[in-house]
């Protein structure tokens, strides 16, 4: 078999199992505060929510996928083992954040690992620096965006329900938060299913088996596989959640109530989709965990445990820069082998 092909299949190989990955990584996104409302248990959960992560393949387009695919390294500079590297960087880092049972980005751990590969090739000059600014601007955006519109909806729930009586405001809001946690995995599946799809993509043109143009443009009869193995896989790794983060997401950083959870899944899932729509690759982890912060403060700013959302920032922090140490590390060991890589 050719080299060239092999690489080709054990890349494929490696990216779905980062989606896998980063599905079980970031369950918790979806169903944490569903799972600590008790709304759902913990198994019904994880299965709702892969359902949900798988039927976003039909309705949120790919444009994320080809943000990642082209837009922020030049793929001139990209070969097999660049997307090899940059993806087992990736899963390096998710692997040591799951066991520690922080909360971080899947998807910064894979841009961080992609562009520290391609660097350790050729350098800085592989960068698209217009590509990463939607990026990195949404570092900080996306949770601000979740937890502006928790707060409101929080606000403006409690303002429309405050006549009702405690207890049938919670019934309502336990039926309330299947729809509300549905559209944060809907969400979820939408946005992070694409960046593998976008790996895909890149390893595909690296070995020729793509064009350019194709790349950039509907990928030709490669389209429909690698939609739907990039949405199936995510969503059996959301099945086998990873009940760690579950822990932190759901009732370390503050305490909720179905309402609460309702207002955060809504907020979270409505930035989530209107990121998706317009190709920007976010992290769904700090959308969803703003989200919560926004609800907590709403009661008091004591309600939330910033030590825990610090330490959890910190994680955020330090993700990239992490994938893509370990991403060129892993590109370097490549090159020991194989000086053409």
């Amino acid at each position: 078999m050719h080299i060239s092909l092999i690489l080709l299949l054990a890349t494929v190989l490696l990216a779905l199992t980062f989606d896998f990955i980063n599905g079980f990584h970031d369950a918790a996104n979806s169903i944490a505060t569903v799972v600590s409302t008790r709304v759902l248990s913990p198994r019904i959960a994880v299965l709702w929510a892969a359902i949900f992560n798988f039927v976003a393949a039909f309705a949120l387009g790919t444009a994320v996928a080809k943000t990642v695919g082209k837009g922020m390294v030049h793929l001139e500079y990209v070969t097999q083992y660049v997307v090899l590297a940059g993806l087992i960087g990736a899963i390096i880092w998710n692997l040591i954040t799951w066991w520690l049972g922080l909360p971080t980005s899947s998807s910064h751990a894979l841009f961080g690992g992609y562009a520290g590969a391609a660097i350790a090739r050729a350098g800085f000059k592989v960068i698209i620096p217009l590509g990463w600014k939607d990026t990195l601007l949404f570092i900080v955006l996306s949770p601000l965006i979740g937890f502006l519109l928790a707060l409101l909806l929080m606000v403006g729930v409690s303002w429309l329900f405050r006549r009702m009586v405690p207890r049938r405001v919670d019934k309502t809001f336990r039926l309330l938060q299947l729809v509300s946690s549905a559209g944060v995995s809907f969400a979820h599946g939408g946005n992070d299913a694409q960046k593998t799809m976008g790996l895909v993509v890149s390893a595909l043109y690296a070995g020729g088996y793509m064009t350019a143009k194709e790349a950039g443009g509907d990928w030709g009869r490669f389209h429909w596989p690698i939609i739907f193995g990039a949405y199936f896989i995510i969503g059996l790794g959301t099945y086998f959640g990873g009940w760690r983060i579950v822990q932190t997401m759901g009732s370390k950083i503050t305490k909720l109530k179905p309402v609460g959870g309702f207002c955060a899944e809504s907020a979270a899932a409505l930035t989530l989709v209107m990121t998706a729509l317009w190709g920007i690759p976010v992290s769904t982890t700090h959308t969803i965990t703003g989200s919560i912060v926004g609800v907590g403060a709403t009661n008091r700013i004591s309600a939330v445990r910033w030590g825990v959302a610090r330490r959890i920032v910190w994680a955020w922090i330090i993700t990239i820069p992490a994938g893509a140490g370990m991403a060129a590390i892993v590109y370097w060991i490549f090159r020991l082998f194989v000086p053409t890589a």
